[in-house]
């Protein structure tokens, strides 16, 4: 039997704003995920340990803030300390093209911006997480 992907959904920085991040965990607990929601205003300190806690396989930062430069990269640093610098790493929020490809080149798998189909970001995590 496969064992169910673990996804941390978390809104890293001061950004009060939730719904997608709400939408995007639901849609995938809906796909079969178990999906842990942090909540609101999380630091990146927070966030690594809770997925080091929570043994999960992916972590969904949701940043409209414009903070993304600062804190993704916080987020994998203190992930790579736990021992899990290899967890799939995605971001959803309003993110520039560049500022998108400064990203994955740190490692983040994909980017997410508004209006993204919930159906995409499960399948990038299907493929990413449970190859064929």
């Amino acid at each position: 039997m496969k064992q169910k992907i673990r996804v941390l959904i978390a809104k890293p920085g001061l950004d009060g704003h939730d719904r997608g991040a709400k939408v995007i965990a639901r849609a995938l607990r809906d796909a079969g995920m178990e999906v842990i929601y942090t909540g609101l205003r999380q630091t990146p300190e927070m966030i690594a340990t809770a997925a080091l806690q929570e043994d999960v396989d992916a972590v969904g930062l949701s940043i409209l803030s414009g903070a993304h430069m600062t804190l993704v990269p916080r987020v994998l640093e203190l992930l790579k300390a736990n021992g899990q610098g290899e967890l799939c790493v995605f971001v959803g929020g309003i993110i520039p093209d560049e500022d998108a490809r400064l990203l994955r080149d740190m490692g983040i798998k994909a980017v997410y911006g508004p209006g993204t189909p919930t159906s995409q970001v499960i399948a990038d995590l299907q493929q990413i997480l449970q190859p064929a």
